[in-house]
């Protein structure tokens, strides 16, 4: 079975202690469905992308329904658990019976990761010893500043020197990958120096620095942009000059996202494995590949050096998977072949997109590509270089035999 994913739902900002300054799930409407690959072909919305994309639940489940939906897995598990995940909606932290459930889970006997969390419901620091105790062995925790005030002002965080404290514990005991979503001016600089060299004197494996996102184009697709009115967020470049420039200073592991991982050399890192591309097969179909604008400038040379035939067309969005409608309806439709691929994950329905594609009167068809080509930082933080490419390779493999497969094999468009 692999990895065990316990979840005990939770609200956004409601079983959290509140939202943190900065959450992009501040200000959330309810819009319309968003559209994605899993709604059926005449009908635009499903439970991924009207509840799932939200994270909609009605609350913290009852621990009895979380422990008796895990025992009815465990029953049906057809080989070894490896690795137990407890991930939901709001901050596992602030679960009400969490240190019952850590016991409960510790008779599995697999390794223990908290997929996020946090800390605001940490309120005694000797929980980080117990949750040791009861087989913890990853966490991603969320730091944002080693100086208490910053944190209890941004992240509304109650008790902040108790988090800091069960943050030094469990970096000294466990894998402890720290996140800090960066707000200019608030916690850059010299703050994140001083944070980033805390982290690495308690232990921690890794930190991952996340750029904040204010506008639509910068992801915010639930009509909640801005998060924070007035605040300039970095570009891309800049964000990545700052991940790789830090990375050069500390001897720990820092990635960031969107761009990069600046030991790995993602995303895209088989863009310098010339080996790895010369496994790839060959470019032989026409095709328009629609991607985001942090992706497009690593893909399309990639698509060029197996054969050229695929073209690829930014949006301003710059988050492939967060790509939208609103986003194809800017494409210039002159440009595009009679075949478009989109990203697997994006956020449109695809009877949609092919009416928007086809706008101007050329009936184009669009078909999906796989849903990830490569890994941000956030993903590449837990994995080898070579998990990495090897990711990369299978993504562009799934991608090229479907161009090859479903695109143009005339010239013209």
């Amino acid at each position: 079975m692999g990895e065990l994913i316990v979840d005990v739902g939770g609200r956004p900002g409601l079983d959290c202690r509140g939202f943190c300054a900065y959450c992009y799930f501040k200000h959330v409407r309810d819009p319309a469905p968003l559209g994605c690959r899993h709604c059926l072909p005449f009908k635009k919305g499903c439970d991924y992308c009207t509840r799932m994309v939200r994270e909609q639940y009605d609350g913290f489940r009852p621990f009895r329904d979380v422990a008796e939906e895990t025992l009815a897995r465990l029953q049906m598990a057809s080989g070894e658990i490896d690795r137990v995940t407890i991930s939901g909606g709001g901050d596992p932290s602030c679960y009400p019976a969490f240190e019952d459930l850590a016991e409960v889970l510790a008779a599995i006997e697999a390794p223990l990761h908290i997929g996020y969390t946090s800390g605001k419901g940490f309120d005694d620091p000797g929980v980080a010893d117990r949750l040791v105790e009861h087989g913890l062995a990853e966490v991603s925790f969320t730091v944002f500043a080693s100086d208490p005030e910053l944190r209890r002002r941004y992240m509304h965080d109650p008790t902040p020197e108790v988090s800091i404290d069960v943050i030094e514990r469990l970096a000294g005991s466990i894998d402890l990958y720290a996140a800090v979503v960066v707000l200019p001016g608030v916690n850059d600089g010299a703050v994140l120096e001083e944070t980033t060299s805390w982290l690495e004197d308690a232990g921690a494996k890794g930190l991952i620095l996340m750029r904040f996102a204010n506008e639509p184009h910068q992801g915010l697709v639930l009509g909640n942009a801005p998060v924070l009115p007035g605040v300039e967020p970095q570009s891309v470049e800049s964000f990545a000059t700052l991940v790789r420039d830090l990375s050069c200073r500390h001897r720990m592991r820092i990635t960031g996202t969107p761009l990069l991982d600046p030991a790995i050399g993602s995303p895209f890192a088989i863009r310098n494995e010339p080996d790895l591309l010369m496994r790839l097969p060959r470019l032989s179909g026409r095709a328009s590949v629609v991607t985001g604008a942090v992706a497009a400038p690593f893909l399309g040379p990639l698509l060029e050096r197996l054969g050229g035939t695929a073209t690829v067309v930014p949006v301003r969005k710059e988050i492939a998977c967060l790509i939208t409608v609103d986003d194809l309806r800017e494409i210039d439709l002159a440009c595009l072949e009679r075949v478009i691929v989109l990203p697997g994950r994006a956020l449109v329905h695809d009877g949609e997109a092919e009416a928007v594609l086809s706008a101007d009167g050329v009936s184009r068809t669009v078909i999906r590509g796989p849903e990830m080509l490569t890994a941000d930082g956030e993903t590449s933080m837990g994995m080898t270089r070579e998990g990495v490419l090897e990711m990369e390779l299978s993504g562009l493999f799934a991608l090229v035999n479907t161009i090859n497969l479903n695109g143009d094999s005339g010239n013209g468009r």
